[in-house]
């Protein structure tokens, strides 16, 4: 099967499955089940943002792709620096709150619960934050990554 066959069929797998998750999320308003089962686990990110982790896995039929799905939580206002992410397709679904997105010089793009972005690998992420002062914002995120390449690299 050509690659870019198997590439696009990949991106629209993890796209229907981040959807599925997220709907699932947010009509039980239960993100501390897995859907695949794993383990949760808490990871440290920016000060005002928390991260859990909910399946990791390596796809060895894939070409080797890393395929991980997260739940990141940002306190009230809280942001990161402009960033990329080189080797990934980086999927997100918001879950409750604020979500503001910027890629590339795309539009400054305010997503609520049921909103979606994607960022395709190297893509700037220029803008990622809460887009309010007073409440938390939560998205799914569900990433393809190359193994061989920087997971984050600060702009």
């Amino acid at each position: 099967m050509p690659k870019a066959l198997v590439s696009c069929s990949l991106v629209a797998l993890m796209a229907a499955l981040t959807s599925s998750y997220g709907t699932y999320a947010l009509l039980t308003r239960d993100v501390s089940i897995s859907y695949f089962g794993a383990a949760l686990a808490q990871t440290p990110a920016v000060t005002g943002s928390r991260q859990t982790e909910l399946f990791k896995t390596t796809m060895a039929d894939v070409l080797g792709r890393n395929v991980a799905m997260r739940v990141t939580e940002r306190d009230a206002g809280n942001s990161s620096g402009p960033h990329r992410h080189p080797g990934s397709h980086t999927f997100g679904y918001v879950l409750e709150g604020v979500y503001e997105v910027k890629i590339n010089d795309g539009p400054l793009q305010r997503l609520g619960p049921g909103g979606v972005f994607y960022e395709p690998p190297n893509a700037l992420h220029a803008v990622s934050r809460n887009g309010s002062s007073t409440d938390k914002v939560k998205y799914l995120v569900f990433s393809v990554s190359d193994p061989a390449k920087p997971q984050t690299v600060q702009e």
